[in-house]
């Protein structure tokens, strides 16, 4: 299995949240692949800058050494304006970083981590919740 993070764990990373960092152990030593998306570098990326946040942008820019980011490309943004769309008319709709970060996980058949109910709403997303208490 191929893994995709949402902002929110690469934020829990970057903080040190320890059940993240063991997920991510086990899933090196079993060599899976873990990727962010591009929206997620964005994301986190522009907060740390406002935040001055000189550590922590250190440590994002050793995690995108370990982990792949995924360009956007036609493929994706395909992908985004048809899960827009749909969850426009069901009347449900999420923000544009998600629909991104969604469009990335399905296009690259990943499974997306992420803490992000609204996620929820995806149809076909694979989702885990590696920050969640149940289980």
């Amino acid at each position: 299995m191929s893994y995709l993070l949402d902002t929110n764990i690469v934020t829990a990373i970057l903080k040190k949240n320890q059940k993240i960092h063991q997920k991510l152990g086990e899933l090196d030593i079993l060599g899976e692949k873990v990727c962010l998306p591009g929206m997620t570098y964005y994301e986190v990326k522009r907060g740390l800058i406002a935040a001055n946040a000189t550590r922590q942008l250190y440590d994002l820019n050793e995690l995108c050494k370990k982990y792949q980011v995924l360009p956007s490309d036609l493929d994706i943004l395909e992908r985004a304006t048809e899960i827009h769309a749909d969850l426009k008319r069901r009347e449900t709709p999420i923000g544009d970083a998600d629909i991104s970060i969604a469009a990335t996980a399905i296009a690259r058949d990943l499974i997306l981590v992420s803490h992000d109910s609204d996620m929820l709403r995806v149809p076909g997303l694979r989702l885990e919740d590696w920050l969640s208490t149940e289980g």
